[in-house]
């Protein structure tokens, strides 16, 4: 889940200052963890613990509520009340990594991801960018194949992966919509050479940075095995050691 949170840190800056480049520094003194960081240290939480996503997810809004959430999710956070609200946005996505380094089978990973994003968005199109995220991590930590990732993906959640980045970079604007957010994450993996590189693609894209780097680094962790060294360590230079304990305990319960 290391990768998941490294690239919503990177991307924390280009969310309000959107570039379309690859060509940036990965780390500066505004790189910050966001609410993407918050709600996957909470999944993974709620996997170590009991399942219960919803009010982990609370909950750990909640210890940090400073952290950047939308507008309704902020005031679910907030209420007594813990009924879904139907959102379609990418928060089901980005927060959805563990699940997919956690379970060993695809009807576990599906299953899992649409309850870890149904206590907020359940929505179709955000129950379906929450599996394919998860999906992807799995097929990558299962060994898979580019091909096969890209296969699968389409087929079963109807995303058009067939699109280059240099296609979809020219006119792709901020959106934080799962249908207008995970299949560009995803091809920003599909087109990566590594680990970096594929963070630095999904932020050169020019969108909803960090959730994109977010994303498209948790799929990239998983294919890859490895983040450099001097990446984890900035990383985890600006978390709290909160989550750098999750974070340790997830990587020793679920190793690659």
């Amino acid at each position: 889940m290391l990768g998941a949170v490294a690239g919503d840190v990177i991307g924390s800056v280009f969310e309000a200052r959107p570039i379309k480049s690859t060509d940036f520094h990965l780390f500066s003194s505004r790189s910050t963890y966001t609410d993407d960081t918050v709600l996957t240290a909470a999944v993974a939480w709620a996997i170590l613990e009991d399942r219960d996503y919803g009010s982990w997810i609370k909950a750990f809004a909640r210890r940090y509520p400073n952290a950047g959430y939308g507008g309704t999710f902020y005031q679910w956070m907030q209420s007594d009340s813990s009924e879904p609200y139907g959102s379609w946005g990418n928060g089901s996505a980005m927060r959805v990594s563990p699940v997919g380094f956690a379970f060993d089978d695809a009807d576990a990973v599906l299953s899992e991801a649409t309850a870890s994003a149904a206590v907020t968005h359940n929505h179709p199109e955000g129950i379906k960018g929450a599996q394919a995220t998860a999906l992807a991590v799995f097929l990558a930590r299962q060994g898979h194949s580019k091909k096969e990732i890209r296969k699968e993906l389409s087929i079963r959640f109807g995303y058009d992966l067939s699109r280059t980045l240099d296609s979809i970079r020219p006119g792709y604007r901020f959106d934080v919509s799962c249908q207008g957010s995970v299949p560009e994450a995803v091809a920003a993996f599909l087109e990566s050479t590594d680990y970096e590189d594929a963070v630095r693609k999904a932020v050169s894209l020019g969108g909803d940075s960090d959730t994109l780097a977010c994303i498209a680094g948790g799929m990239a962790q998983a294919f890859y095995r490895v983040i450099p060294d001097f990446i984890a360590e900035a990383v985890k230079k600006r978390l709290p050691g909160e989550f750098i304990a999750i974070i340790d305990r997830f990587g020793k319960r679920f190793p690659l």
